[in-house]
């Protein structure tokens, strides 16, 4: 496989993972941090990371709320326990 189609791939699933917890609302990201040693607050984190990698500037805000679908506030206040 090519590093173009892996890429490719990793990207797919990465989106996989983020539409799968928007819609898993009931999954709190303490109930993640406890089993899988990650939330999306940490996913967004590694998105910005990546980013500033590349030279692109991504707010913390602007990270979640690629993440969330949704500005943390609002999923905070809809979907926090």
């Amino acid at each position: 496989m090519d590093d173009s189609t892996k890429k490719e791939l990793q990207s797919a699933a990465f989106e996989r993972l983020i539409q799968h917890l928007r819609e898993r609302k009931d999954v709190q990201n303490l109930d993640l941090m406890n089993l899988a040693g990650f939330c999306r607050n940490c996913l967004s984190k590694w998105y910005r990371e990546e980013a500033e990698k590349k030279g692109i500037k991504i707010s913390d805000p602007e990270a979640r709320k690629h993440v969330y679908g949704m500005s943390y506030e609002e999923w905070k206040n809809k979907y926090q326990k």
